[in-house]
């Protein structure tokens, strides 16, 4: 296969070879000519490395065997290069970019979609990593984000202007650039929203007291979120069985109650009681580091990357946790602040 190139969406469209090609989609949107050439599309600018192309999976597991060491990010939003500058300090992966983490855990906790340039770029690398870590031994884990489900149902506020113009230009909006008949579109619709490894779980959001069923079955919630992913947003706001779990304030996509006075530290200890966890590692919520919060019972890793600046690993290695700068170094993790309640 051609290095940074892919020829084939899961289902063809014969009458139509951009939108036959899955890849191609993507690789246009760096490339503002709309041309249609048979089988051989234009080079993606930034991400030049070889795919191999998987059929449809089944659902990723709410529950993979556990890993005595597990490195995690959130919200990526576009920033490709800050990610693999940060990826590559850590040797999460190698100067050419392939997996070097072995047999050990990679879990990024939503939102690779908006705001950035490079969200074709990182998606494309995960979906590569995926691949390379399972046949290490390894495992890397993405668990959607509100920002996921948001611009699969039509929520463009937070888009790059430059994936709207190359969607304009393809004559598609930018949901049915992630379609279910293309390669990131159905890989998508296969990630989980609850992740349990070991005595962690991770989640963009949070699990609020009133969503503990949710986060009870999480096998079931998970194929629930997969199978509404892009209906239109007033539906499943309105379909009483979808409704929470797009619910603003108290979906596991969406809730902040940790970190703004809404759950104190009792009822968090309650919440991971009920759950039979040590702790819960969500995105989601910006920080100025990766943080710990509720005596280390919350860990906060959303580092603010979509700001282009910063960006910060979590490390979890046999319970001892730290988190890992851009320049390479460890430290331990920042002290999180709560915000005064106005609930």
């Amino acid at each position: 296969m051609q290095s940074g190139v892919v020829f084939a969406t899961l289902q063809p469209r014969t009458s139509d070879c951009i939108s036959r090609l899955s890849a191609y989609r993507f690789a246009l949107e760096n490339h503002p000519r709309r041309r249609c050439h048979h089988l051989n599309p234009p080079p993606a600018r930034n991400f030049t490395q070889p795919l191999a192309l998987r059929p449809p999976t089944t659902p990723a597991l709410a529950i993979p065997p556990a890993a005595p060491r597990i490195v995690a990010v959130s919200d990526i939003h576009g920033q490709y290069d800050l990610l693999v500058r940060l990826l590559r300090a850590h040797r999460v992966i190698d100067a050419q970019d392939h997996w070097t983490l072995g047999t050990d855990t990679l879990v990024v906790a939503g939102d690779v979609f908006d705001r950035g340039p490079q969200v074709t770029e990182a998606f494309w690398l995960l979906y590569r990593l995926q691949q390379q870590a399972a046949a290490a031994g390894g495992a890397v884990h993405f668990v959607l984000g509100n920002h996921e489900t948001m611009v699969l149902y039509d929520d463009l506020r937070y888009v790059n202007p430059k994936y709207l113009r190359s969607a304009q230009l393809l004559g598609r909006s930018y949901p049915e650039l992630y379609a279910a008949d293309s390669v990131i579109g159905q890989w998508l619709r296969t990630r989980p929203v609850l992740l349990r490894v070991g005595d962690t779980l991770f989640l963009h959001g949070g699990i609020a007291p009133e969503a503990l069923p949710l986060a009870l079955d999480p096998a079931r919630t998970n194929a629930a979120y997969q199978a509404s992913l892009g209906r239109p947003r007033a539906e499943v706001k309105a379909d009483p069985g979808t409704a929470p779990l797009y619910d603003g304030k108290t979906s596991p996509i969406w809730y902040r109650g940790y970190f703004d006075g809404r759950l104190d530290t009792p009822g968090v200890q309650g919440v991971l009681d009920q759950l039979g966890l040590q702790r819960i590692v969500v995105g989601h919520t910006s920080m100025p580091h990766v943080s710990t919060f509720h005596d280390g019972r919350i860990i906060a890793i959303d580092a603010d990357m979509k700001e282009g600046s910063n960006a910060e690993l979590l490390f979890i290695e046999n319970g001892a946790l730290s988190r890992g700068l851009l320049d390479g170094s460890r430290v331990p993790l920042a002290q999180g602040v709560i915000e005064e309640s106005t609930h």
